[in-house]
Formats: structure tokens, C-alpha cells, sequence
């Protein structure tokens, strides 16, 4: 997926907090070899591996497929290529607004471990914490 693509389907699925990212955003984070992409048609998750953790960057699903278990899958394939890299654990932040991707997160054994307060601030609205969530990647991930 190009940058293009992937802050095109960023945008539509981000309208509030996080604010969408830009294709050159996208081109600068794609350029480390740290970066972990797993994409599909209508989404993608993208993150990154520092040392035995991986972080979950971001995850976007085109609102017109949504809730059909593409994130599920999206999130599953980024967390085995982190474990297949050594990764140990798997952390991400979420807007405490996010009810749908908390929800997602919490099925997939994400646990809260900490809170950005004021973390996300959304053009023309009141500033929104961000909940960090974290889980471990099974040893038999890491191959």
C-alpha cells in the first residue's frame, strides 16, 4: 500500500482524535527498518519494534467494512510479525473516546497499564486522554 493510499484510509477512518496522518508522514515512517506495515484492502496496522517491545503505532479500518473482524485480523498479524522479530510484548495508546477499539483491544487481551492525560488534542475540542495498553506475545510467537 502506497503512503497515499495508506493516509487516505487513515483519514477516512480518523475524523477526530487521533488526527489523520499525512502520506509524508507515512513515507518517513515506512523508511526505518524498525517499521512493522500489515495491510489489506480496506486497512492496515502499522507499528514499530524497539528492543523486545512493539509498539502498535496505529490501526485503520475503512468505516464502511467496519465490524466485520478486519482489525481483529489486522492487529493478530502485526502482533506474530513483532513476535517473529523478537518482539516481547505489544503496547499501544488509545483515546479513552474510543469505545469500539477499546472494546476490539480488550478482546485481544490488552490490559491498561497507564494514562496519557491530555494526550490527543483534537482541532476545536477539549484535549482526550490516551489509555496505554499492553500485552504479552505468547513464546510460541516468538520464533
Amino acid at each position: 500500500m502506497t503512503p497515499e493510499r495508506l493516509a487516505a484510509l487513515h483519514a477516512l477512518a480518523f475524523t477526530a482524535a487521533p488526527r489523520p496522518w499525512s502520506a509524508a508522514e507515512f513515507t518517513a515512517l515506512l523508511a526505518e527498518p524498525s517499521t512493522i506495515l500489515v495491510d489489506r484492502a480496506d486497512g492496515f496496522a502499522v507499528g514499530r519494534i524497539a528492543g523486545p517491545e512493539a509498539e502498535l503505532l496505529t490501526l485503520a479500518v475503512d468505516p464502511a467494512v467496519r465490524r466485520a473482524g478486519l482489525g481483529r485480523q489486522l492487529v493478530a498479524s502485526f502482533e506474530a510479525e513483532a513476535a517473529a522479530r523478537g518482539a516481547e510484548v505489544a503496547l499501544l495508546e488509545v483515546a479513552v473516546t474510543n469505545a469500539a477499539a477499546r472494546a476490539l483491544y480488550a478482546t485481544l487481551g490488552y490490559a491498561q497499564v497507564g494514562r496519557r492525560r491530555g494526550y490527543y488534542v483534537p482541532a476545536g475540542a477539549l484535549p482526550v486522554d490516551a489509555l496505554v495498553l499492553s500485552k504479552p506475545l505468547a513464546p510460541a510467537e516468538r520464533r
